[in-house]
């Protein structure tokens, strides 16, 4: 298939599965990083608040919210990102493929696979539906941007290479878990046959930039403060235990079974019981597994090594009071598209493949055209969830507060009772109920 054609039936599934991401509303987070935060709301507040955390996703919803202030014109910004993502997944996909698996059948349908996954699994609606989620999808389209430009630069070298500098920086100040890419970088150069050694030297200039953006979040006071309550939160060592527990879930809940959830019920582990020992030496096992394929099969290595980089933030570097959320797949679902992509290419019945191929995309198509629905209203989405983690009282204070705010007092009042026999100490919801009266 040739580019033009498969941009043509990318573009045109990505418009039926993600039609209903439009108009959005506003939701949870949204309120306090958006609608709440004078920084975002003129220019001048914003230029005052510089650098802080994440100042590229902030001038964006300065411009939004410049722009207008309504949801539609953030959601439509947040899918525009993905859309373009998308897209830079199937030219990249393409040229590895061309690389990782010389002589594979199909190889340009196996790269239009992987992108299709990449851009309607409904996993990705927690970066693109959820405006909260900005800093995920605008940093992953300038990190992949990164990689387009460096794939550019292995044969136009010098200007590439600047235009591949500026946008990983760009990306660092989207969201700070693109560091990784230096990495991906080595991961892409060895995959190719690149030692060891020469990767990290070819890629000298972008740990430079990666040192950069480091010593700068070192000086930052809000990413100081951070990291501060990051500590006081979790110990290392708990984090560690919680990053196997966060991607477990992100594995088994929302890529493989599509059950997807913006407020999971996730109890950190303590990493002694059995259970959890298992889960470690599994994930330990498919990364031993991905190096070893890194050169008995290129494309193989890479995808699972991929898949588990664009992980390695989870909880790493800074504890997350949630240990996972649908979100953190984004980039990462790359690596899973171009297994199905190639494994479906390598089918020798043609037909067969089509069909299996049509009907996976269809699948997640649909599931992504579904979830987007749930972000309708935050009563919608709060219901959904509720339905997922039914044992959660904040989930049903929220659904509370989400009644409220729509003058369904009856309901309301029925969800705050039911956070409280979830969590009798709960002070939020004791307090939204007494403010409903009886």
């Amino acid at each position: 298939m040739g580019a033009r054609a498969a941009v043509a039936v990318l573009a045109g599934a990505m418009a039926l599965a993600w039609f209903t991401a439009l108009p959005g509303a506003f939701q949870f987070d949204d309120w306090r990083i958006v609608v709440a935060d004078q920084r975002v709301h003129s220019w001048p507040a914003l230029l005052a608040s510089l650098p802080g955390v994440r100042p590229l996703t902030r001038a964006t919803y300065a411009l939004n919210w410049w722009l207008d202030p309504a949801p539609a014109g953030f959601v439509a910004f947040n899918l525009l990102c993905h859309v373009v993502s998308a897209l830079l997944v199937l030219a990249l996909a393409r040229r590895w493929l061309r690389d990782l698996a010389p002589g594979s059948p199909r190889a340009d349908r196996a790269a239009l696979v992987t992108a299709l996954l990449f851009a309607l699994h409904p996993a990705q609606t927690e970066a693109v539906t959820y405006i909260a989620g900005r800093s995920v999808a605008l940093s992953a389209c300038l990190y992949l941007a990164t990689l387009y430009a460096w794939e550019r630069a292995r044969v136009f070298r010098h200007g590439w290479l600047v235009a591949s500098l500026f946008l990983y920086a760009a990306a660092m100040t989207a969201r700070e878990t693109a560091w990784t890419l230096p990495l991906a970088i080595v991961l892409i150069e060895c995959a190719r046959g690149a030692g060891l050694r020469r990767a990290l030297a070819v890629t000298r200039w972008h740990w430079l930039v990666a040192a950069g953006a480091l010593a700068t979040v070192a000086f930052s006071p809000g990413y100081r403060r951070l990291l501060d309550a990051s500590l006081d939160f979790r110990t290392p060592l708990a984090s560690l235990a919680a990053q196997v527990d966060g991607i477990a879930y992100l594995i088994s809940h929302p890529l493989l079974t599509l059950r997807l959830n913006i407020d999971p019920d996730l109890v950190p582990s303590t990493g002694t019981d059995a259970v959890w020992w298992f889960t470690a030496l599994a994930l330990a096992a498919c990364i031993g597994f991905g190096f070893r394929q890194l050169h008995l099969r290129p494309w193989l290595g890479f995808a699972v090594l991929w898949f588990f980089l664009q992980l390695l933030p989870t909880n790493s570097l800074i504890a997350r009071y949630d240990l996972a959320n649908d979100r953190q797949l984004y980039l990462a679902l790359i690596g899973p598209g171009l297994l199905v992509g190639v494994a479906l290419a390598r089918v020798h019945r043609r037909i067969v493949a089509s069909l299996v191929a049509g009907l996976l995309i269809a699948g997640v198509g649909i599931a992504t055209l579904l979830r987007n629905a749930d972000y309708r209203s935050e009563v919608a989405l709060w219901t959904a969830t509720a339905r997922v983690s039914p044992g959660k009282a904040r989930v049903w204070n929220n659904l509370g507060q989400a009644l409220t705010a729509q003058g369904e007092r009856d309901a309301a009042r029925a969800a705050y009772k039911r956070a409280l026999q979830l969590e009798p100490g709960m002070y939020k919801a004791r307090q939204n109920l007494l403010d409903l009266g009886h």
